[in-house]
């Protein structure tokens, strides 16, 4: 393939998505949704939007619904579940639900391991994953002798060492303090890698994202820039999303 004349695919190709429970709710009506490589993007919606619908059908732990789901030009389909799940990170809200070994190295190799890698090559792995979230001086504790947020640095590590293409992260800044919130938001920025930020924190989403997604009542209601539709006071009443007290988005310098 010659890089001069093809640019790599989206990191994230939702075409068309609907999905319906069981039960017969109706979660997702028709999503179109296009991520390019190396992107950070918030998606922002009150409760019951259909986020969470949404981000587990990127790695497959829901499907069978209309529409399709690429990741980096791969179908998210059931003979390409194991290389999905592998570009797909998913960093859960809660990090004790990611981390159940005795140290922390065994959490972060956990995945790679289980996926074939031995020896000076799973270590170094581990090490680099450590590494970028500022962790490797903890790699032989116990991830329960960690404050939460070292255990939510971690439990991005465990991703990482996966070397996905996509970060998907699920409400990163929640119940920590404002120093581990800014250590967090530091790492994210620098991490080569695609980003979608399922949030409610709309200050984090803005300081992190350069452009965000609503989506409401399982559509996406609106897509630009964070800034632009945070300072649209019409469009977050409508959509239940409230900026906290004193909290001006007009006032926020923007980088990407």
């Amino acid at each position: 393939m010659d890089p001069m004349t093809t640019s790599p695919p989206a990191s994230l190709e939702v075409s068309g998505l609907a999905y319906a429970y069981p039960d017969g709710h109706q979660a997702l009506f028709g999503v179109d949704l296009t991520v390019a490589r190396g992107e950070r993007v918030a998606l922002l919606g009150p409760n019951g939007a259909g986020k969470t619908t949404l981000v587990l059908h990127l790695n497959g732990i829901l499907g069978g619904g209309v529409g399709s789901v690429t990741v980096a030009g791969l179908p998210v389909a059931r003979a390409n579940l194991a290389e999905i799940r592998r570009r797909v990170g998913i960093v859960f809200q809660d990090p004790d639900d990611q981390l159940f070994m005795p140290t922390v190295r065994e959490d972060v190799a956990f995945g790679p391991a289980a996926a074939g890698l031995r020896g000076a090559e799973l270590e170094a792995r581990v090490t680099a994953a450590l590494t970028r979230v500022g962790m490797e001086r903890f790699a032989d504790r116990p991830p329960h002798h960690l404050s939460f947020g070292q255990r939510r640095r971690v439990a991005v590590a465990t991703v990482l060492a996966m070397e996905p293409e996509i970060l998907v992260l699920d409400e990163p800044s929640s119940n920590l303090d404002p120093a581990s919130r800014r250590e967090l938001a530091d790492i994210l920025r620098s991490l080569d890698v695609t980003v979608l930020m399922v949030t409610h924190d709309l200050p984090y989403a803005l300081e992190l994202c350069p452009r965000s997604v609503i989506l409401s009542a399982g559509v996406i209601a609106a897509d630009g820039s964070t800034q632009g539709l945070l300072c649209h006071e019409e469009l977050m009443r409508a959509h239940r999303l409230e900026l906290p007290f004193g909290f001006d988005p007009k006032s926020v310098t923007m980088s990407a």
